[in-house]
């Protein structure tokens, strides 16, 4: 079985963006010089993560059909696939997540938000019920949730995710600016926004 880098899994998302530019633009094949222009990944990098998700071989001077690269990649990453997701924690952050209209294209199927304040219970966004966080033990008794996305205050945070894992949840995508601990058999993601910001900040002023 293959194993893939997380930098390299991370790569991945913005070759099918640039692919899709290119297939609304009629472009039919892409060579990886053309790539690493664009992209600013090296030749090398590009022909290693291709090669990795595809065995069809890059044509010299010709390059891969862009068509067949966007079916490979959407099948690797689970676009084609439905995921069903629900938000614990429907402040600011969970909101903007509820709205955000992208979700569904990458196979992202959230159904609906939990939290504990009453004015927010009972309501919906953007056509997305928002129940109380007693009730999601109901909800995946009666329908398959894969993923919980974390968008709570960092105190709140490991209650949140313990819950989602009791109700028999298995994938936790985490936004809470804290750490937290789930067992073995739990795939977790972190995103961390002060790391993100400190990576920017660093190489905005290095140098300098």
């Amino acid at each position: 079985m293959k194993t893939f880098s997380k930098n390299q899994l991370e790569r991945y998302p913005f070759y099918l963006k640039y692919f899709k530019e290119l297939q609304k633009k009629g472009i039919a094949t892409i060579s990886s010089p053309k790539i690493a222009r664009v992209l600013g990944y090296s030749e090398e990098q590009i022909r290693k993560d291709l090669q990795a998700i595809s065995n069809e071989p890059g044509r010299p001077k010709k390059g891969r059909s862009v068509d067949k690269l966007i079916d490979t990649l959407e099948t690797f990453l689970g676009y084609r696939d439905s995921t069903t997701a629900v938000i614990i924690g429907c402040g600011h952050l969970g909101q903007a997540l509820l709205n955000y209209p992208n979700f569904k294209e990458m196979g992202l199927a959230v159904i609906g938000g939990f939290d504990n304040n009453p004015s927010l219970v009972g309501t919906n966004i953007n056509g997305k019920p928002i129940r109380s966080m007693s009730d999601l033990s109901h909800l995946t008794e009666k329908q398959k949730v894969d993923v919980a996305i974390i968008t709570v205050p960092a105190h709140a945070a490991q209650e949140a995710i313990d819950e989602a894992v009791r109700c028999g949840i298995h994938g936790i995508w985490n936004f809470a600016p804290t750490h937290v601990t789930v067992p073995c058999n739990i795939v977790i993601e972190n995103f961390n926004f002060s790391s993100s910001l400190a990576v920017l900040i660093h190489r905005l002023y290095d140098g300098r």
